[in-house]
């Protein structure tokens, strides 16, 4: 990456207001173009927009585009925030609100991994005007595999690293997270893990989420019609926390969308082929 681009030296915050209340939220803000993409990450403790798309930042920005990494709240740097009702659309609503913040009035491009994707969809229904094209990537509608039983076992895994945040349970996450979990060093499970550790309050939060309503993600699919925006959905063909059957439920159901699948990948699809995914994602919001 270039050495200008650093996860510090675009560090910012923006407090909104959720609920009538303030609430503070970290973003990222790389780039100066004129159409803005944001970048939404999905909910494993320890996640940011910064360590979920740091290797695809840079080929935006030399694309013309500013770059927002939003951290959804509850994560990294963002305010705690216990969600009794759905957390999609408590992000969309709050992804809203940092962009009027900003100023930014016209339609943005979203990139959303898992929650990430959830929320995207939630933004793109309630904000249809607001939204220009959508990559969605291991997660969407909030549905059931037709074919895997659920909860699978990914989110077991997640849950149990929310209930005990060791190295151990960290690396049994990780170890279905990716298709190779070779490529995963111990820098980076010490990294993640001290992120984790230094918001204890973002992992009591989401478990008393939870505990109010299970359903924190809920089931978008009867909606997919209402979706005008191009979209690109993008998949691990061995993704172990959404099965790839709920990735087509996404091009059933939006009518202007597109499917790419990636052999030999987890549920990390911008990271582990961030060398294909980047040209093409490029390629596809410049179409």
């Amino acid at each position: 990456m270039n050495n200008a681009i650093t996860e510090e030296a675009t560090s910012r915050f923006i407090t909104i207001t959720e609920n009538g209340q303030p609430l503070r939220l970290h973003y990222n803000d790389v780039g100066q173009g004129r159409q803005t993409v944001v970048l939404l990450h999905g909910s494993g403790p320890g996640a940011s927009g910064w360590a979920n798309f740091h290797r695809n930042i840079e080929p935006l920005v030399q694309a013309g585009y500013r770059v927002l990494l939003l951290d959804c709240p509850g994560w990294s740097k963002s305010d705690s925030i216990v969600s009794t009702g759905s957390r999609s659309d408590l992000n969309a609503r709050c992804l809203h609100a940092v962009l009027d913040g900003l100023g930014i009035a016209d339609p943005v491009h979203i990139i959303g991994n898992s929650m990430g994707a959830h929320s995207a969809v939630a933004f793109a229904l309630a904000y249809p005007a607001r939204v220009g094209r959508l990559v969605l990537m291991g997660g969407g509608t909030g549905g059931p595999s037709q074919f895997v039983p659920m909860p699978t076992e990914g989110i077991k895994l997640i849950g149990a690293l929310y209930r005990d945040p060791t190295v151990d349970n960290l690396k049994r996450m990780m170890s279905v997270f990716v298709y190779d979990a070779s490529s995963l060093t111990e820098e980076l499970y010490q990294q993640r893990l001290a992120n984790i550790l230094a918001r204890r309050d973002h992992l009591d939060n989401f478990v008393q989420s939870l505990q109010a309503n299970p359903r924190q993600f809920p089931d978008y699919g009867h909606r997919l019609g209402e979706i005008r925006a191009r979209t690109l959905v993008i998949w691990g063909r061995d993704d172990r926390f959404v099965p790839l059957d709920v990735g087509l439920r996404l091009i059933w159901g939006i009518a202007q969308a597109e499917m790419h699948i990636f052999n030999q990948c987890g549920h990390w699809a911008q990271w582990e082929h961030a060398q294909r995914f980047n040209p093409m994602v490029v390629d596809f919001l410049g179409r």
